[in-house]
This record gives structure tokens, sequence and C-alpha cells, in this order.
């Protein structure tokens, strides 16, 4: 496996020793990777999929998943958690996509036990009956059409968004990588949802409704 960067918090690091071992076999590792990260990974599901027991099927397909490609994670390519968090998502993606004729629920759903509560008033800051702007990324399936968006952004949102929902990092551990106060990154990241919730919104518009 490649050598993490020098930067990696401590957990990053941790998550990565992890994912070797249970790349390897060691089902003790793999325990422990799953205690450490499956708060995070159902909160990523329940954004996508709020029905509780699908999350929660999902979630054991995220680990097999896991547990089977685990060798083939490359340091060089994404932070450990990068990694999860896009298996994750992409199995919530796909669980909707199978049951896209049926009625989805817009209901607030509490996060899974781990979530930092300081992020989650985030969330409910930008909610409303239209998609959230969660949604609307997990929907984004053009990546010109994200990428424009993204450029609306000031160079600390996106790089506040980047790090909170691609490499999935708490608001305290972006605050901590930007070297920026919390309250600050909270701030960037709240405004930066709100604008690509309108600009998405607008995309979605323009090419004939809701993906």
């Amino acid at each position: 496996m490649v050598k993490p960067a020098a930067d990696w918090t401590e957990r990053s690091l941790e998550l990565s020793r992890l994912l070797a071992r249970a790349g390897v076999g060691d089902r003790a590792a793999f325990a422990t990777l799953y205690e450490q990260t499956s708060p995070h990974l159902f909160a990523v599901v329940l954004r996508i999929n709020r029905d509780r027991a699908q999350a929660e099927d999902i979630l054991q397909e995220v680990y097999v998943k896991v547990w089977r490609a685990a060798q083939s994670f490359d340091a060089a390519q994404s932070q450990p958690l990068t990694w999860l968090t896009s298996i994750a998502r992409h199995r919530a993606i796909d669980s909707l996509r199978r049951q896209q004729t049926q009625p989805r629920l817009q209901t607030p759903v509490a996060a899974a036990g781990g979530t930092d509560a300081e992020d989650d008033d985030v969330y409910e800051t930008v909610a409303d009956a239209a998609p959230g702007p969660l949604d609307l990324l997990s929907r984004a399936t053009d990546a010109r059409a994200l990428g424009e968006c993204m450029e609306k952004l000031s160079a600390l949102q996106r790089q506040s968004v980047a790090l909170a929902f691609y490499q999935g990092l708490s608001h305290a551990e972006v605050a901590e990588q930007l070297r920026q106060p919390l309250g600050t990154v909270k701030s960037w990241v709240r405004r930066a949802l709100l604008m690509l919730k309108s600009c998405l919104q607008g995309a979605v518009v323009r090419d004939g409704g809701e993906a």
C-alpha cells in the first residue's frame, strides 16, 4: 500500500492502517474499522435514503464491499474516509434507483450516533420541502454542471465543502485542517450549501426535471 500523506490527521492514519490489515484478512482490524466509521457512513446513507430499515441493509452491503475491496484501497488516491464514503454514497444512490417508482420521504432523519451535533444544525438551516443540497449533490450526475456551480464558490468555500463532503471530515476536522475557527468554517459550509442548492436546482430545471 502506498504510504499516506504526511499531513493526514491521526484519525486518517489509523483508518488507513486498519484498512491495510483488513485487506490481508484481519477480522479484528475490520471490526475496529466498523466501530470507528459506521456511524458516519450510516449518516451518509440516511441523508440519501431516508428509510432507516433500508439504510441499515445498505450499510451492511457497504461493509461487505469494504471487506472484499480493502486490499485495493490506495492511499495515494484518497483518504480512507473519503474512499469509504464514496462506497456508501454509491450504494445508497443505487438503492434509490432500484426504487425510483416509490415515493421518497422528505422528513428530516436524525443522524446515527456519533455525528457531531454542531454539524447537524448546518443541515437544519438549509432544510425545506424541496430536495436539499445534499440530495442535489447526490443526484448531480453531470460533472460539468456541478463543476460550474462549485466555481461560483470562493476558494475557501470550495475547500471546506470538499473536505466535509468528499473527504468525510467533520466541521471540527475541517477547521483544524484549514486552521480557521470552527464557527467560521460552519458559516462557509452553510453558505456554500445554500449557493450550491440554488445553482443545482437551476441545473435540474434546465435539464428537464429532477434526476
